[in-house]
């Protein structure tokens, strides 16, 4: 019997969600395996590279700090600082806003080392290049819906992006740049904004509901 005109991939294609998951995961292997890669040239696990990177970025941050940051375990965090100081990467000193706790900083030579941790995803630049730039801003859209939903979830955490951010004011002109970032008092356009923004305060939970509200009505 002929399957001529039978719609076999309406009948044989998974949906595209889960495609579009199997995709991500891939793409979240060769990050993985480029983050292994690098940091073993650099003498550093993953994790240490991210906490460098972390501090290069935001500063002096207690275990506590950066295990919220990158939703690392704590237990983790303490035994990967606890080997950057070993390597004089990271130095200890007390923290003037709690008296128990602890700040790490990165050294000269672990912030130079911070600086290229920071880079090791930039290999995915070359492959986004391929995508033009309305691809880039629909992909660039997705990425920061996907993130705020698994944030929900308590899967992400919950730090960085404007959409939770307490300066952050969606939606309040007409125009290419429609957002708004009291912060620095400036206009921001929906491709512009920012995913791990050391500026980064975060609004109350129902303040984030009705920002991201604000932010997903039509307009």
């Amino acid at each position: 019997m002929s399957r001529k005109g039978l719609p076999y991939f309406d009948e044989n294609t998974e949906p595209l969600p889960s495609r579009i998951a199997t995709g991500l995961h891939k793409i979240g292997l060769a990050m993985k395996q480029q983050a292994w890669q690098q940091a073993n040239e650099e003498g550093l696990s993953a994790t240490q590279g991210q906490i460098l990177a972390a501090l290069v970025v935001h500063g002096p941050l207690t275990g506590s700090e950066l295990s919220e940051r990158l939703g690392v375990t704590l237990p983790t965090i303490s035994d990967s600082a606890r080997v950057l100081v070993d390597k004089k990467l990271v130095a200890r000193s007390p923290d003037p806003r709690h008296p128990r706790a602890t700040l790490l900083t990165p050294t000269k030579r672990g912030a130079e080392l911070g600086a290229r941790a920071r880079s090791w995803p930039e290999f995915l630049a070359g492959a986004l290049g391929d995508l033009t730039l309305e691809e880039q801003r629909a992909f660039f859209g997705g990425v920061v819906k996907m993130i705020r939903s698994l944030q929900d979830q308590g899967l992400v955490p919950a730090s960085g992006m404007c959409v939770t951010c307490t300066h952050f004011r969606p939606n309040v002109r007409a125009g290419a740049s429609p957002h708004h970032c009291a912060f620095v008092d400036a206009p921001l356009a929906s491709d512009q904004l920012r995913i791990d923004c050391p500026e980064h305060e975060a609004a109350a939970a129902d303040v984030q509901r009705r920002l991201w509200e604000e932010l997903s009505r039509p307009v």
